[in-house]
């Protein structure tokens, strides 16, 4: 049965929208602030207190976010970031942003995640070089094992920026309890994303959490031209400030260049709207991937779910799964073809970014084992709120008859 009219096109992501969000963003139009208004800071605030993080600093995007970290981190030429190759290309280009070097580490081929042994390998290698930081990716709402990786980093006297745009909700268990990736409790800084695929969708946007007042200066500073209006911050005395003393109402300055990185009070609107959301979206997508986890058990072991890490409860934004695709005989251009015949949309996350040709023209050909063991088999099947649990049979299925070379 092949394209069939009354089975809908299931794409492997999609945001879910309703007539609260929508009223929402109405309420914004209607008002006299499209941009810099109070809906960012209400979203902001939201966003702190959903994480458990001191700051919460929205901005345009997700690679704005890590742009905004790098800058406030002062990282910049000659400095050397680890990023775990197994990401999107963002979290690396956000560090060629500021001038600075990539050292891409490998990952877990079972998991695509970095690991502290990762990291410490990473190090180890490059001990000759200024590493600044490194930025742990939370690939698929997956916590990079954040404990481990801070031990290693806060040894090496590094900083660590967490990639967390697939984390937003996730959980781990700590030797103190459970925390919330976004509460920088083994971070100096998180970032996340809205973009339309992830568990919670503003259009466009990105936020930057931290415990840190000073770092949250910065990141403020920079999303807005570098631009400050606090009289404690001015430099031209004579410019600033009347002669009795008083604050000039229109006088600004730019310490340092800045980017325009702001989001608007349109996007901030959908996105805390969709923020009160989140527990309800959390809970269907660990439903969901309970349900596909299920079925997919007698498919094992051609084709078998990415595990999650014992000790935590993520939030899951990508339901991947790992294919022998040589034991199955088939190749996985093959599958998805098949797949997407059948109204079944997939994805590959990620092809390694070290592989990129920027990438190879700047540092050579690196052998990453496990992240190309990991790329080789891995594809991410649709997985959003809006899928049913007949949604979920049906693509299981279509997968089992296109894995053994049947129809769909």
């Amino acid at each position: 049965m092949t394209n069939l009219p009354d089975l809908p096109f299931l794409p492997y992501g999609c945001h879910a929208i309703d007539n609260d969000d929508i009223e929402a963003v109405t309420r914004v139009l209607r008002s006299d602030l499209l941009t810099t208004g109070p809906a960012v800071a209400e979203f902001e605030e939201a966003f702190a207190r959903e994480t458990g993080a001191a700051h919460a600093v929205a901005c345009a995007n997700g690679t704005a976010a890590l742009h905004l970290a790098a800058l406030a981190l002062d990282i910049g030429p000659g400095d050397h970031v680890v990023v775990p190759t197994m990401t999107f290309l963002a979290t690396a280009n956000a560090v060629r942003f500021v001038g600075a070097d990539v050292i891409f580490a490998d990952v877990d081929p079972e998991t695509g995640l970095m690991g502290a042994e990762d990291l410490s390998a990473a190090l180890d290698a490059n001990r000759d070089k200024s590493i600044r930081a490194v930025f742990p990716v939370h690939m698929a709402g997956r916590p990079a094992e954040p404990e481990g990786v801070s031990a290693v980093a806060r040894a090496a006297d590094i900083g660590i920026v967490e990639d967390a745009c697939h984390a937003l909700g996730t959980r781990y268990q700590t030797a103190d309890g459970e925390v919330s990736v976004g509460g920088c409790s083994h971070a100096d800084m998180a970032t996340f994303s809205f973009h339309p695929v992830k568990t919670i969708a503003s259009g466009e946007g990105g936020m930057v959490t931290t415990n840190d007042p000073a770092l949250a200066a910065r990141l403020r500073a920079s999303r807005s031209h570098g631009m400050t209006r606090e009289s404690a911050d001015m430099q031209i005395a004579d410019r600033a400030f009347d002669p009795d003393g008083t604050p000039n109402p229109w006088y600004y300055e730019m310490p340092e260049i800045g980017f325009n990185y702001r989001l608007s009070d349109i996007h901030a609107a959908l996105g805390a709207s969709q923020l009160g959301k989140l527990e309800k979206f959390a809970a269907r997508h660990r439903a969901l991937a309970a349900v596909y986890d299920e079925l997919l058990e007698p498919l094992a072991p051609e084709i078998v779910p990415v595990q999650n890490r014992q000790g935590t409860d993520p939030v899951q934004h990508l339901y991947q799964v790992l294919i022998d695709f040589p034991a199955l005989e088939t190749t996985r251009a093959t599958l998805m073809n098949t797949l997407r015949a059948a109204g079944i949309g997939t994805q590959v996350h990620y092809i390694p970014v070290h592989t990129q040709p920027y990438y190879g023209a700047a540092y050579g050909n690196l052998e990453l084992p496990g992240a190309e063991a990991f790329y080789q088999r891995c594809l991410s099947l649709p997985f959003y709120p809006g899928l049913t649990e007949d949604d979920v049979a049906r693509v299981v299925e279509s997968l089992r008859r296109a894995a053994h070379g049947g129809e769909t």
